[in-house]
């Protein structure tokens, strides 16, 4: 396994004071609302809707749901980072710098 070169935060469902983030299906919807930024801009597929984008994704790390966000997407939309970033500390998520593994 390879490191990307791209580095990560993961934004997870546990509050500061270890509180669980509720409701279950929130870093679904998160990533659903972020899904129309992605590389070359925003898709005109029929199905686009339906996919996440490679800089905000949904996961689940030890039982507990995340959002795996890329610094591509300040890079590329530097206001939905702002707006992802800000709704984790809105919700005084718990966000940890990280870089996810590359899976070749």
């Amino acid at each position: 396994m390879v490191a990307t070169t791209h580095q990560e935060f993961f934004i997870q469902g546990v509050t500061r004071d270890g509180r669980r983030f509720r409701p279950s299906d929130w870093a679904e919807r998160l990533a659903g609302v972020m899904g129309q930024f992605r590389p070359g801009g925003a898709s005109s597929s029929p199905q686009a809707h339906l996919s996440y984008s490679p800089w905000c994704v949904p996961t689940s790390v030890n039982g507990v749901s995340c959002v795996v966000v890329s610094t591509e997407l300040r890079e590329h939309e530097p206001m939905a980072w702002d707006f992802v970033m800000n709704f984790a500390r809105d919700n005084d998520l718990q966000v940890s710098e990280a870089c996810l593994l590359d899976k070749r």
